[in-house]
């Protein structure tokens, strides 16, 4: 198939159809990282509003009813606020207040009902993570066709031209909706949020780009694989640094230089700890602390000055005594 028969499939819709082919890439993400959406903050907060202006308007009716029901003559009214059967028995009768006070209360039951299933829905969506950048900018070229921008391909901008592609993916008053950043949502939570993850997905080699679509350069990795090598990375730092610093404090025979390379270690265990893995504040403490204490313990031991310097001393009874040698 030549390349003109190719752009012509393409403008008849079987690649870049709109949004049956955004749905396709979305849904394409092993790790459901493309499922990026608004969250309408602005009309939710609307929304809130309207119920509760509602609720204030419920509430300031009923409360004008009830204070009409004390101030009344009828002792069946007055009766009808602290008995429930005589409310809902007069409440039959659409010629007594007591109908339009139960109407009241069944209209602020469903209100309320919607109040607060809208507060927690909210609640919820506002526990969303926001889109990571490189999601996000992978989301807006593929959106706008800009592949060719950056690979340097000679291929005209959108127009009214039959022969031109459709570089923008879809139109309407939908086509910007990833522009306002604040006002994003990322369904899928990221498995791991280090810095080292981080580095690794912006910068992951091993990534595969499978379809016809000439305007989409998304490469597709699975991310499992990053959670593999940065478990392999933090395990083996793990291991150099307590292996060094044994090795170090071993060989170190001046007390000060030791402290030195207690502080040193743990300081890069600290930072190791806190860059590479999601441990909270109070684990890097933790964490921290052990492996001082670990340090600190070898070297009270006097494990790493006691190399080259033990003398057997003969006593009077035939035995030996181990003792520190003299003028080492």
């Amino acid at each position: 198939m030549t390349t003109g028969s190719k752009l012509t499939d393409v403008e008849l819709g079987q690649v870049r159809d709109g949004y049956p082919a955004l749905a396709a890439w979305i849904a394409r993400d092993p790790d459901g990282e493309a499922f990026v959406f608004r969250k309408f903050d602005r009309l939710a907060a609307r929304n809130i509003l309207h119920l509760q202006s509602r609720l204030i308007a419920l509430e300031n009716d009923i409360d004008q009813l009830d204070e009409e029901a004390r101030r009344t003559g009828d002792s069946e009214t007055k009766q009808s606020l602290r008995r429930w059967e005589t409310l809902m028995k007069h409440a039959e009768n659409p010629n007594r207040p007591e109908k339009k006070r139960v109407a009241k209360l069944d209209e602020l039951k469903d209100v309320l009902k919607e109040y607060y299933e809208t507060l927690l829905r909210q609640a919820q969506v506002a526990d969303f993570r926001k889109p990571s950048y490189r999601v996000l900018k992978t989301f807006r070229d593929y959106l706008d066709g800009k592949a060719f921008e950056k690979s340097g391909s000679s291929v005209p901008a959108h127009s009214e031209n039959e022969d031109s592609i459709p570089m923008r993916l879809i139109s309407g008053r939908a086509k910007e909706f990833l522009y306002d950043k604040a006002d994003l949502i990322a369904l899928r939570k990221a498995n791991e949020e280090d810095l080292l993850s981080k580095l690794l997905q912006d910068h992951w080699v091993f990534k595969d780009r499978a379809t016809s679509d000439p305007l989409d350069r998304t490469a597709i990795y699975k991310n499992h694989y990053i959670v593999r090598t940065v478990a392999a990375v933090s395990m083996t730092l793990a291991a150099i640094l307590l292996i060094v610093a044994i090795i170090s404090l071993y060989s170190v025979a001046n007390p000060k230089a030791k402290l030195g390379l207690i502080a040193l270690y743990t300081l890069l265990f600290a930072l190791s700890v806190a860059l590479l893995t999601n441990a909270r504040r109070a684990e890097v403490f933790g964490a921290t602390a052990a492996y001082a204490a670990v340090l600190v313990v070898f070297v009270s031991g006097d494990l790493g000055s006691s190399r080259g310097e033990q003398c057997l001393v003969p006593l009077d009874n035939g035995m030996f005594k181990v003792v520190r040698c003299l003028g080492q």
